[in-house]
């Protein structure tokens, strides 16, 4: 609770500077973060299909699978 005889303007001006540090901050944040997002899309590996799976495995015994030659 504030005192009866507190001047709210000269309050609002004490507190401007650290609103506008705090909202510079996050807004620094929220940047770095979707800069973070951007790099890591940009360097991930490309999936063009030439995965090659896991060999299947029937009763616990794997089965050796060789990828087919590329052309």
């Amino acid at each position: 609770m504030s005192p009866p005889d507190a001047n709210l303007k000269k309050q609002e001006r004490r507190h401007i500077g650290p609103l506008i540090g705090m909202a510079v901050t996050v807004i620094f944040g929220i940047g770095i973060i979707v800069y973070w997002m951007g790099e890591e899309v940009a360097t991930a590996p490309e999936d063009d299909g030439t995965a090659v799976e896991t060999p299947a495995t029937d009763n616990g015994v794997s089965r050796d699978v060789e990828a087919a030659p590329a052309e």
